[in-house]
């Protein structure tokens, strides 16, 4: 169903989904260790530098990838243009972080933030000498190959990362692992691929006419995926502002992170289908379909157990984290249903309105916070509450935006692909709520316990509707075609 080569793109799919939940069950891994080792107020300051940096990099951030991936006839010498905008990129970052780590530890009303923003200042070099070529994994479909480079890189910095911490029991574990990630990541990436970029500036022109508006999204989308986190650093102590950040990185793992490398395999699928309109339309409704089924229960499950896995997973000293975790999850649901539509305004080269999207949801957070937080308010709860109505209020223009760019695409067949996946979640939701009155249990059991109650409630659920609405093609079908491709593929082996 994906195109001419379905089942290679499936393959693809699974690989890619593969590749990011290693990395995710590793970074899961990690952090899980990391909070038994370390307190909450070291996550926050590395949360806080984490910030600083990112907004620096984000406006010097020009894209080039998805330029590379979106140009299908890219030679050499687009490679070597962008890979020396990237440096060029890195290296005025490290300068300004560099610079700018006094006057952001005065923001932040903590000293530790200086060192460490200048220590993490390298790591943002040492990235921009990583090899352009290993774009072209992605780009070429070749995801065996990303997924052992995203492997070896993110295991490298695992190891280090958790030695660290035994050692010193502080934040600088987290410095430590970062840099050397970054070391091992550079070496890595020449040894995996053999290209060797030069500096050049010869394609700019034709790079930058995709990387400006690129540069002007990513703005966009790193001041709505942390502009709440910025304000709750300033009005917080780093105790809150580390189970905050660690609140937000949970939150999104069941959804975004499960939707995150689907998209990576989606977008080069789209940009095939990119002259056929019908077909693309096939294609984001049934990839809308599949991120609503996953994406949706992932993102209300957590919600719904957020309390028991704090306690189980993290330990007590993490339960300031619980509400900003329940929150956080529900905002994330959102990303289910816009994630995909970004990525088709992307293919049909209509980066404006992508900008535009992003600059939108921004401004309706602004607009929310200065309008209803007061000068004396310090719940982060509050910030995480403002973060989730503005998203449900963008999600309303994100699905204006693509059907204006999609034009056979209505309303009517959106709401098809949501319409089952939010009814089933609010039945799961109505059980676990209800076994949450009758359990005793301890929180471990309790987790258990929700957990295979809720993924039961839900797939019976589902698969009814879906049975009484007459099996309609989409995600539930596709999902059953596969299924019974790789169990008559098994009978025939056997």
């Amino acid at each position: 169903m994906f195109g001419s080569n379905p089942t290679s793109v499936f393959k693809g799919a699974l690989l890619t989904v593969a590749m990011r939940w290693t990395d995710r069950l590793i970074g899961f891994i990690s952090t899980l260790v990391l909070a038994r080792l370390l307190v909450p107020e070291d996550f926050g300051v590395i949360a806080m530098a984490s910030l600083v940096i990112g907004l620096i990099d984000v406006f010097l951030d020009l894209g080039v990838n998805v330029a590379l991936i979106q140009n299908r006839n890219a030679t050499q010498a687009h490679y070597d243009t962008a890979w020396t905008l990237r440096l060029v990129q890195s290296c005025l970052v490290t300068l300004i972080v560099f610079l700018a780590a006094p006057y952001a530890a005065e923001y932040f009303n903590d000293s530790r933030v200086t060192p460490v923003l200048q220590w993490l200042a390298a790591g943002v070099l040492l990235a921009g000498l990583e090899n352009i070529g290993v774009i072209t994994f992605q780009k070429e479909m070749r995801f065996s190959l990303d997924f052992r480079f995203t492997f070896l890189k993110r295991i490298a910095g695992f190891f280090t990362t958790i030695t660290a911490a035994a050692i010193l029991q502080n934040f600088w574990a987290l410095v430590i692992g970062t840099l050397v990630g970054r070391l091992i990541g550079v070496i890595l990436s020449y040894f995996i691929h053999p290209m060797r970029p030069r500096l050049s500036m010869a394609r700019f022109s034709e790079i930058f006419a995709v990387s400006q508006w690129m540069l002007v999204r990513s703005i966009g989308i790193y001041l709505d995926a942390n502009l709440h986190r910025i304000l709750v650093g300033r009005r917080s102590d780093t105790a809150i502002m580390g189970g905050y950040s660690l609140a937000n990185e949970i939150s999104a793992m069941p959804s975004t992170e499960l939707l995150a490398p689907v998209n990576r395999v989606l977008f080069p699928a789209f940009v095939r289908a990119r002259d056929d309109l019908a077909e693309l339309r096939r294609l984001f409704l049934l990839a809308q379909g599949l991120q609503c089924l996953i994406g949706i229960p992932a993102g209300v499950g957590l919600a719904l157990v957020a309390e028991e896995a704090v306690l189980v997973l993290l330990g007590e000293k993490w339960l300031l984290a619980v509400p900003f975790v329940q929150l956080l999850a529900l905002a994330n649901v959102v990303q289910a249903i816009t994630t995909s539509g970004g990525y088709v305004m992307m293919t049909l080269g209509r980066m404006a309105y992508v900008a535009l999207l992003s600059w939108a949801q921004v401004a309706l957070f602004v607009v929310l916070a200065v309008s209803l937080l007061t000068a004396d308010m310090t719940d982060a709860a509050e910030i995480a509450v403002l973060r989730l109505v503005s998203g449900f209020i963008g999600l309303v223009l994100a699905l204006w935006l693509l059907m204006q760019v999609l034009h056979n695409l209505r309303l009517r067949d959106i709401f098809g692909t949501v319409f089952r996946p939010l009814f089933a979640a609010g039945l799961m939701s109505l059980s676990v709520f209800w076994i949450s009155e009758y359990s005793a249990l301890n929180p471990f059991w309790t987790l258990v316990l929700k957990i295979v109650l809720g993924i039961s409630v839900y797939s019976c659920v589902i698969c009814l509707v879906w049975w009484a609405a007459g099996k309609p093609a989409g995600a539930e079908t596709y999902l059953f075609d596969k299924l019974r491709y790789f169990l008559n593929r098994r009978n025939t082996a056997e």
